[in-house]
């Protein structure tokens, strides 16, 4: 299994700035490589039992130049659920969680 990288943006309700450059930075990213489906950047909002969520974002492993511009370190890949894509094309999906990420990303479509 390829390295994941994650980092937490803090705050959701703070983090749309960050969050528009990452996007910026993976977009230019995936233009130069073509587009491919394995490289994706994710979202979540997570509680974790806290009064306020944070924004957390994931960085798949063909993303790793614009998780390293962003201070992300290793993680574990997420579980699909509860994600939304930030940065990639839909086809990110299947190929990074399977058939199940795919009906996960339709279903919330």
């Amino acid at each position: 299994m390829e390295q994941w990288y994650g980092c937490s943006l803090g705050d959701a309700m703070l983090a749309g700035e960050v969050l528009e450059q990452i996007r910026t930075a993976t977009d230019r990213l995936l233009a130069r490589a073509g587009n491919p489906p394995e490289m994706a950047v994710f979202m979540r909002h997570e509680s974790e039992g806290r009064l306020h969520c944070e924004l957390k974002v994931y960085f798949s492993p063909a993303a790793v130049a614009v998780a390293r511009a962003f201070a992300a370190r290793p993680c574990h890949q997420p579980a699909s659920s509860g994600l939304g894509l930030v940065a990639g094309t839909e086809a990110a999906w299947a190929r990074l969680f399977g058939a199940f990420g795919s009906a996960i990303q339709h279903s919330a479509s």
